[in-house]
């Protein structure tokens, strides 16, 4: 097991969060953020996304995060699938939307919340499922081992488990 960055374990830590990602698809390859949420040097590969803040929308956190971590403006589509995600000492409830158009000129950004010498975000690309599927499981986030090709992410079940597996479909 990974360990966590101490700085995101003391801010989101022993809490259950609500947040949204989005899933921006062009050209057969898929937009992600590297976070090094486990150390300097260690990689996850995950979409674009973050916290709700209290009177914001989900549609409008969505382009907030986009615009934040990439830089890109952001059309938010369709609701696609919620993710749970249990690992002590994270707990999070993430919307994944479908991302219907963006515009602007792709950059790794900040987190806000964090300190500038806590900053995690390390890069921001666009990969192919080959090159995705390079990265071991724990470098990327859990709904890639749900499926079998980029295609595969529209055609998710609509609720993926958390940490005990049980599905509440």
């Amino acid at each position: 097991m990974q360990t966590l960055n101490d700085e995101i374990a003391n801010l989101y830590g022993g809490a259950v969060r609500v947040r949204v990602c989005g899933i921006c698809l062009q050209e057969n390859r898929i937009l992600l953020v590297n976070h090094g949420m486990y150390g300097k040097d260690g990689y996850f590969w995950s979409p674009p996304g973050g916290g709700i803040v209290f009177g914001e929308t989900a549609h409008e956190a969505l382009v907030r995060e986009f615009r934040e971590e990439t830089g890109l403006f952001v059309k938010p589509g369709r609701l696609l699938f919620v993710n749970e995600h249990i690992q002590s000492p994270l707990h999070a409830i993430e919307l994944f939307f479908e991302i219907e158009s963006f515009e602007g000129t792709l950059s790794a950004g900040t987190d806000p919340e964090l300190t500038t010498d806590g900053q995690i975000i390390r890069d921001v690309q666009f990969m192919t499922w080959e090159e995705l599927t390079a990265f071991s499981d724990q470098e990327r986030h859990r709904i890639f081992s749900q499926i079998t090709s980029l295609a595969g992410i529209l055609e998710l079940n609509k609720y993926i488990a958390g940490e005990n597996g049980r599905s509440n479909d």
